[in-house]
């Protein structure tokens, strides 16, 4: 069994703020991509709702994550984010079996 964790993060964002939330991803994912045991780190449009994004996160780690989660640049990221969500994230954790 691999370690490997993979993340679905889901966001909602303000009305008229959706362009918001494609650049600052599009400027941390240059970031995120280069963090040691990140293998995939993509932002997906909701087809049917435009304030509506997922994250796709895979990390080799747990720790790989958690080092991703606790790193200065996501904390300001995250900070930043609240300006322009609607609400908090959800997320949900997948592990493979």
């Amino acid at each position: 069994m691999s370690n490997e964790i993979t993340l679905i993060v889901k966001i909602e964002v303000k009305d008229g703020l959706r362009q918001k939330q494609i650049d600052a991803f599009n400027k941390i994912s240059l970031i995120v991509l280069k963090e040691p045991g990140c293998l995939q780190y993509e932002l997906k449009a909701v087809a049917d709702n435009e304030n509506e994004f997922v994250i796709l996160e895979r990390w080799y780690t747990i720790d790989n994550l958690y080092s991703h989660e606790n790193s200065l640049h996501m904390i300001e990221f995250d900070k930043k984010n609240e300006l322009f969500r609607a609400k908090e994230a959800e997320v949900i954790k997948l592990l493979n079996i």
